[in-house]
């Protein structure tokens, strides 16, 4: 008879290993401080990665760690872009820190009512619900062009200093440490989510949802609070582009971010918060570098960039360099 053991897993010894700081990601972190001394001129630019990379976080949250397939998400980028725009240029309420979290609260509301709609559905239908939703919500702010500005965008948005003492400049020193501040606390957040015990019950529901209530998981519970923090961080990010640009546009809404987005998560890796923040890194400086070579065909060369990464790193380029780093060392 053989003598085989099993070595049982414990949860909360995984969640502590998963939650310490490597010296890697502080360094990452301390990089992030570079543009300020070695790139001043794209500073503006810094803070729409920034931007960008906050919104990707709050996609890969439902997408790469609960399985929850969206081609919509804008629709929540777009109600925080909006109720940070409107909070201004409406109501002369130009405070940016609870302009912002009055957005994030919007977006999260709507996203907490549209969650029990997601919940009921799965694999192709949920892809076109959010996208309908997100078409839905693109059309009705067309329409309200008396509230919304329509395709010629929201105006008259004037944004407060920052505390009183820090005002939004041209250059974009204040607006790339603003947009930092947020995406590192929303990093943060998302990071200590997926590193808990809830984090693993979404893990467990992206495997296998049909067996998580045998084990007494409430999975409807888990995707509909996941699915709400997931739309309230990307109104964060839509409030900060609003806030940091002076305008809201329609495109805030349209199914080109949503469909960028996902881009960006597919190019740095799923179900990786790293992942997301390197894809929009990556995403928004080819699109720069290509848009001024040759502004009508940029996206053919992200098409091509993004066929090879599927190709030749499925799991993004984070889980590239990760594999690569292993047989390095191996």
């Amino acid at each position: 008879m053989s003598n085989t053991t099993t070595t049982a897993i414990d949860p909360a010894a995984w969640i502590r290993r998963q939650s310490r700081w490597s010296a890697l990601e502080v360094a990452f972190w301390l990089a992030a401080l570079l543009p300020f001394y070695f790139f001043p001129t794209y500073l503006m630019l810094a803070s729409q990665i920034a931007v960008a990379a906050l919104f990707a976080i709050s996609v890969d949250l439902i997408l790469g760690y609960a399985g929850i397939v969206t081609l919509g998400h804008a629709m929540f980028f777009g109600i925080g872009a909006y109720t940070a725009g409107l909070l201004s240029a409406k109501a002369g309420w130009g405070e940016p820190i609870s302009g912002l979290l009055i957005a994030g609260a919007m977006a999260g509301a709507v996203g907490f009512v549209v969650s029990f709609l997601i919940v009921r559905v799965q694999h192709l239908a949920l892809i076109m619900v959010t996208l309908g939703l997100g078409l839905l919500t693109y059309e009705l702010a067309n329409a309200m062009s008396w509230l919304t500005g329509g395709t010629d965008g929201l105006r008259g948005i004037d944004i407060w200093p920052i505390f009183g003492l820090f005002r939004f400049d041209l250059w974009g020193y204040t607006a790339y440490s603003y947009t930092l501040a947020v995406l590192f606390l929303g990093f943060l957040a998302a990071r200590r989510i997926v590193n808990s015990s809830f984090g693993l019950a979404l893990r467990g529901i992206r495997e296998n949802v049909r067996r998580m209530p045998a084990i007494g998981s409430p999975y409807r519970r888990h995707l509909q609070a996941i699915y709400t923090i997931s739309a309230a961080i990307a109104g964060l990010a839509g409030g900060l582009l609003t806030q940091t640009t002076n305008t809201v546009a329609l495109e805030s809404l349209s199914f080109q971010r949503s469909a960028d987005v996902v881009v960006m998560l597919i190019l740095g890796g799923t179900g990786r918060l790293y992942g997301a923040v390197l894809g929009a890194l990556v995403f928004l400086l080819v699109r720069d570098r290509l848009s001024g070579v040759n502004p009508q065909y940029w996206y053919f060369w992200i098409g091509l960039m993004l066929m090879v990464v599927v190709l030749f790193m499925p799991k993004g380029i984070l889980g590239g360099l990760t594999r690569l780093a292993g047989r390095t060392k191996g």
